[in-house]
């Protein structure tokens, strides 16, 4: 039988990556926690927050959409409880 909820937290890669005008972002939770999840430029500067209040314990998905953004490769931040995960991802506009 599966758990009904995460065990540990978890950041998935952005779907679709490379991606024109918006992606999905997926993450677990364990346990119920205030998270964040932030898209920062490549320097690491804080562009947008996507996620920024406490959840249930679970999976959870946030929508990016790219308006006002450049090309190029950014940065998305989980941010929970002293946990931090980073990753990767491409914006193309062509």
């Amino acid at each position: 039988m599966e758990d009904l909820f995460p065990t540990e937290y978890y950041l998935s890669q952005n779907h679709p990556n490379p991606f024109k005008e918006k992606t999905i972002i997926k993450y677990c939770l364990p346990e119920e926690i205030k998270v964040k999840v932030e898209i920062l430029d490549s320097k690491e500067d804080k562009i947008k927050t996507l996620v920024d209040e406490v959840k249930e314990p679970g999976t959870y998905q946030a929508e990016l959409i790219t308006n006002g953004m450049r090309e190029g490769i950014y940065l998305y931040r989980l941010t929970a409880s002293g946990i931090i995960i980073t990753k990767r991802m491409l914006l193309l506009k062509k």
